[in-house]
């Protein structure tokens, strides 16, 4: 059976979400391609010979982008057999079986992926037509000896998201150690599908992943689980086998504000073992926001935590969803405050101080009486809740600095510039006593944007 996986978009990395499941589909001997829109056009040609078509929707933007290729998708090949999988397919469910798809996986996908391969087989050959007689949504946790990414095929490395550290750029590894987070952030797209729950990625697999991404050139590697620490044991024993077999590559990972304080104590080995910087998201320095959202931190957390990983000589990148229902243009300012007083704003992307709150399908935020009140009906093409903020000029802000931002990149301007910027626009007040707009040294970071649960107001989903 021929197989097609395609991503439409993961965040500028060579997707694992195509990789892993393709090594599990030529195991069971099928034919797989692999396709990512986000650096290749679309193969017609191989559309209308496949048997079997499958969207990774990891996130938000993936999900949005992927519905006008589905429809062209089933324009080219009406007889193909549809699916979808990853975080976002079940979430959209019902999207996604207007549109024809006729099967959807969440959580560990790959065995669900397999068992679609076969059955779209066995009904090609008149034997059978299991896919119509199963549930269109499977979400399975169960717990897999997990196989060698195949890698083959994918566009390489150097075509992805590049590492930008003192002047230097460097091709980035992506791999994942875990899959899930035991945590249950209300706005979280992962707490839906897995429900508390993580899983993690045997280590000679992640191991030997790394080593076949560093043998096509690799130089730094991204560990994109969801909290590298929901397993700490897992992650500092993993980082060290891969500092011993490869010890000038660097690394980062992204950890919650409350793992980097309870295991302060492994910061600096994860210094020692070639980490440059952590992302966390943060999210807000309002305590008030921050119980809403459920993140288990505070902004003394958050303060005490920079001074933390500062300390261990690693880089602490904090995200953040600068414009929610809660946000006024004082608490906006306040953030801005923070980040020029912690002397951490080339640690901070632009984007993430124009980034507006996603609220949707299964979003544990509808638990809110005040988010129940104030969006509107499921918005089948935006795939939100839509909402209004109550003050209507903190919509026009988020505009503004979304606008700001997107031109002061294009102009080449540093994150400091850029920051200036976003002040003079929030505020008539002067910079805060002591910033600087003087060219600082820049802070390791990739060359694509990092966002999740927050998009971009009214942002322009580009489609294939």
């Amino acid at each position: 059976m021929k197989v097609i996986l395609v991503s439409t978009y993961d965040l500028g990395h060579q997707p694992f979400g195509l990789a892993s499941p393709k090594a599990w589909l030529a195991a069971a001997g099928h034919d797989v391609h692999c396709v990512d829109l986000a650096v290749d056009r679309l193969p017609e040609d191989l559309i209308r010979g496949a048997g079997l078509v499958a969207f990774h929707l990891p996130m938000h933007t993936a999900t949005r982008m992927a519905v006008p290729v589905i429809a062209r998708v089933k324009a080219l090949n009406p007889k193909v057999r549809l699916a979808c999988y990853g975080l976002y397919a079940p979430l959209n469910a019902e999207l996604l079986a207007d549109m024809g798809v006729d099967a959807i996986a969440g959580g560990e996908y790959e065995p669900r992926l397999v068992a679609l391969a076969n059955g779209a087989q066995a009904a090609a050959s008149g034997s059978s037509a299991p896919l119509a007689t199963e549930p269109l949504v499977q979400v399975s946790l169960d717990r897999l000896a997990f196989r060698l990414p195949d890698r083959t095929g994918l566009p390489e490395a150097s075509r992805y998201s590049h590492l930008r550290d003192c002047g230097v750029s460097k091709t980035v590894a992506y791999t994942e150690a875990s899959r899930g987070c035991k945590h249950l952030c209300r706005h979280c797209p992962v707490v839906p599908v897995y429900e508390g729950q993580f899983r993690v990625v045997q280590r000679d697999i992640v191991l030997a992943d790394i080593r076949q991404q560093v043998t096509a050139g690799a130089t730094h590697v991204t560990f994109g689980d969801p909290d590298f620490f929901n397993g700490p044991t897992h992650a500092l024993r993993l980082v060290e086998a891969f500092h011993h077999e490869f010890p000038e590559l660097t690394y980062d990972a992204t950890i919650k504000i409350e793992h980097l304080l309870k295991h302060r104590d492994l910061l600096p080995a994860l210094h020692d073992t070639g980490c440059l910087f952590i992302t966390s998201a943060v999210e807000s320095v309002d305590d008030a926001v921050l119980a809403k959202l459920e993140k288990n931190h505070t902004r003394r957390d958050f303060l005490e935590a920079v001074e933390l990983t500062r300390a261990a000589g690693l880089a602490l990148q904090p995200t953040f969803i600068a414009f929610m229902p809660w946000t006024t243009r004082s608490g906006f300012v306040d953030l801005l405050r923070v980040l020029a007083d912690l002397d951490i704003v080339e640690n901070v992307g632009p984007v993430q101080l124009a980034l507006r709150l996603l609220i949707t399908s299964g979003s544990r935020l509808l638990e809110l009486d005040d988010i129940r009140a104030l969006v509107g009906p499921f918005d089948a093409k935006r795939l939100v809740y839509p909402w209004k903020h109550s003050d209507p000029e903190m919509d026009s802000l988020a505009g503004r600095i979304l606008q700001l931002v997107n031109v002061e990149q294009k102009k080449g301007r540093s994150r400091t510039e850029i920051f200036a910027a976003i002040w003079a626009a929030a505020t008539s007040e002067s910079l805060p006593a002591g910033f600087s707009t003087a060219v600082r040294p820049e802070a390791p970071h990739m060359d694509e944007p990092w966002y999740c649960c927050a998009e971009p107001m009214d942002a322009q989903v580009p489609l294939v």
